[in-house]
């Protein structure tokens, strides 16, 4: 028997326990995790029984999971692949109305058609020069903070936040609540107990703003899902939910991650300074290399389902690691580079299928003007302490840096 068929056959035979998940290095994936790709659909045990269920690794495999619509996310998630709970475990025990990330069609169709329209390509081009605006105000606060200043605080978190909320009409001055409780909620070092109550509190909040919505409606996506009849106002508020929590985490974290590994890579920084050209294509790359979301994504199989001669019973959890797929040899040419010029196309950083992220045309315009303007503002940009001191974020569902001292 081929040395391949005995590692099969042994995973067979004793399923991993857990989804390796502790980095040796700052933008790689666990090597251990990495070395799962030999199999890239496999049988794991998760948390916290040994209950059996399985874990994709691969790009092929990967899509193919998340496009099947025998794999649900409207169920109860009571399992995990790592021994801290799945973020999806925590939000499926509570899930709040209109947040429509954890239903199925026809459900989920209802609800998420009533915001694509707003996240259109067209539209994100018109939204262009405020975001512009807003970029070059940050980036203003930034320099008047001085050297040292935290990028996370002056530039990379306000960005999308502010962005978010001017769509959504919620008052910026209310972020220190809404961050706060939006981060507690991805905290998967945090009991699920306390993710929830987080949660409920940045829920209530949205809550409340809804009856002042439908009173004096303004130009903004919660006043028109407040006075839609056909959206009761607790699924506005849910909706709203999960837009503000994606629009401001994912995105505040690629701009702080993707400035520290731009750093760490200066010939490729050096590359982007003088093709500023290559800015969409290195928007995409580092989508690809860094895959924040990088918990993975669960789906439960509703029924018994087939992948690649693979049987998987129904209710067993799947999860697509989607920092794996994205660096899957069989799709990407030397997937460990990062590479501004490649193609990274078809990557899996917003996810797949009709779960895909619906906000990602925002995150790509924020993205390609956040990084633009920031390294032609300051041609000389730099850490202001050693790579290794700066606290990354580790035990988050979303992978990034809590700060980032820089100088220039």
């Amino acid at each position: 028997m081929s040395v391949e068929g005995s590692e099969d056959l042994a995973t067979e035979q004793d399923p991993p326990y857990g989804m390796p998940y502790r980095r040796e290095t700052r933008y790689d994936p666990p090597t251990a995790l990495m070395d799962m790709q030999a199999q890239p659909l496999r049988p794991m045990r998760y948390y916290p029984d040994g209950v059996e269920g399985w874990l994709v690794t691969g790009h092929a495999e990967g899509r193919k999971v998340l496009a099947d619509p025998r794999f649900a996310t409207g169920e109860r998630f009571t399992h995990s692949p790592t021994e801290l709970p799945h973020v999806f475990v925590s939000i499926s025990e509570q899930v709040p109305p209109g947040f429509f990330l954890f239903f199925d069609p026809p459900e989920h169709t209802r609800l998420r058609r009533k915001v694509t329209g707003v996240f259109t390509v067209k539209r994100m081009k018109d939204l262009e020069p405020r975001i512009a605006d807003i970029v070059d105000e940050r980036i203003n606060a930034l320099r008047a903070a001085g050297p040292g200043a935290d990028l996370v605080r002056e530039f990379a978190l306000p960005v999308p936040s502010l962005v978010i909320c001017e769509m959504l009409g919620v008052p910026y001055g209310d972020r220190e609540a809404f961050q706060r409780n939006s981060a507690d909620m991805l905290d998967l070092s945090r009991s699920v107990e306390e993710r929830n109550k987080s949660m409920a509190e940045l829920f209530g909040y949205l809550m409340s703003l809804v009856p002042a919505k439908r009173a004096d409606p303004g130009d903004d996506m919660l006043s028109a899902l407040a006075a839609d009849p056909d959206i009761h106002e607790v699924e506005a508020a849910g909706i709203a939910l999960i837009l503000l929590v994606a629009g401001h985490e994912t995105t505040a974290n690629m701009l702080a991650l993707g400035t520290f590994a731009l750093l760490e890579h200066p010939a490729q920084l050096a590359r982007l300074r003088v093709e500023p050209e290559l800015m969409p294509a290195a928007v995409e790359e580092l989508l690809r290399y860094l895959s924040v979301a990088h918990n993975g994504i669960m789906r439960i199989a509703k029924e018994d389902a087939e992948i690649d001669g693979r049987l998987i019973r129904a209710g067993q959890h799947v999860t697509v690691v989607l920092q794996a797929a994205n660096r899957d040899p069989h799709k990407y040419e030397r997937p460990g580079e990062l590479d501004l010029g490649r193609d990274a196309q078809g990557h899996m950083a917003f996810g797949h299928g009709v779960h895909q992220c619906v906000g990602q045309q925002l995150a790509r315009v924020e993205m390609r003007i956040g990084f633009a303007k920031l390294i032609e503002a300051f041609p000389e940009l730099r850490l202001a302490v050693p790579s290794e001191e700066i606290p990354m974020r580790s035990d988050m569902a979303v992978y990034g840096v809590h700060t980032l001292p820089v100088n220039w």
